[in-house]
């Protein structure tokens, strides 16, 4: 069976870690490299519920979308919410394998699975820049047959199983849609340089929200977690055709965590 630094090693050639965002963690974070693994489990977070889980399949190791570590630590402990992670992690001895904003960017990554999710025939990234850091972030495409945008809010919230959708309606019919996996509220500006009808994205503020009124562009929040989920399937999918003989998972226990009343 392969170690857990071959998997790393097969991620990293197929989803180059360099190709991360500089601020970024990703690729083998924690564990034993080389521990045989049997059993993956793969998340979009690493929770303390999504370890027990592992733990309880008896997993070596768990692919996760969301680093389990973003800033270097001085101390592991149990006061804090990534120490605590950490020591339910090694004290199961499970690894832990992370593939973040280079998984953003890749061909058949989140933002392709959010795109392909929603029904979209995509032709662009929406960010096509290499100058810019957010360079091949995003995609743009197209449905099948424009919609109302009071038809496309339903859709979007059954496609992605959302709790819940916060939007602006700006009148527009919808045909050309952007999409932006996560946080990419600062990229509302491009989704009108590339002639969108309208943005499919999370974690939008309030002032983003006023200035997609003023300029005409039907914004949705779906939810940072809705929005990037679908592509954890997608992991499963790349570990199997890598190493069919491992048996992979899907956390049963990662949700949403917000809701809505």
């Amino acid at each position: 069976m392969p170690a857990v630094n071959e998997i790393s090693k097969y991620f990293d050639s197929i989803v180059p870690y360099s190709t991360k965002m500089d601020f970024d963690n990703v690729g083998f974070l924690a564990g034993r490299g080389e521990t045989a693994v049997y059993r993956v489990l793969c998340a979009l977070d690493i929770t303390e519920a999504v370890i027990a889980e592992a733990a309880a399949l008896g997993a070596e190791l768990i692919v996760s979308h969301h680093p389990l570590i973003y800033q270097p630590q001085k101390s592991v402990t149990d006061g804090s919410w990534t120490g605590r992670r950490l020591l339910a992690l090694l004290s199961h001895n499970l690894s832990a394998v992370c593939l973040h904003t280079n998984l953003d960017r890749a061909e058949g990554g989140v933002n392709d699975a959010l795109a392909a999710a929603l029904g979209l025939r995509v032709s662009d990234p929406l960010d096509d820049d290499p100058r810019s850091q957010d360079y091949y972030m995003g995609r743009v495409g197209a449905l099948e047959e424009p919609c109302t945008f009071g038809e496309f809010l339903p859709r979007v919230k059954a496609a992605l199983k959302a709790n819940g959708l916060r939007y602006v309606d700006a009148g527009r019919a919808v045909s050309r849609v952007a999409v932006g996996g996560g946080t990419c509220g600062s990229m509302l500006n491009l989704a009108l340089e590339k002639d969108c009808d309208t943005f499919v994205t999370a974690d939008i503020k309030h002032s983003q929200f006023l200035e997609a009124q003023e300029l005409g562009l039907n914004l949705v929040d779906a939810g940072h977690f809705p929005t990037e989920n679908m592509v954890v399937p997608r992991l499963r999918e790349m570990l199997l055709a890598g190493f069919p003989e491992l048996d992979v998972r899907l956390s049963a226990v990662s949700k949403q965590p917000e809701g809505y009343c």
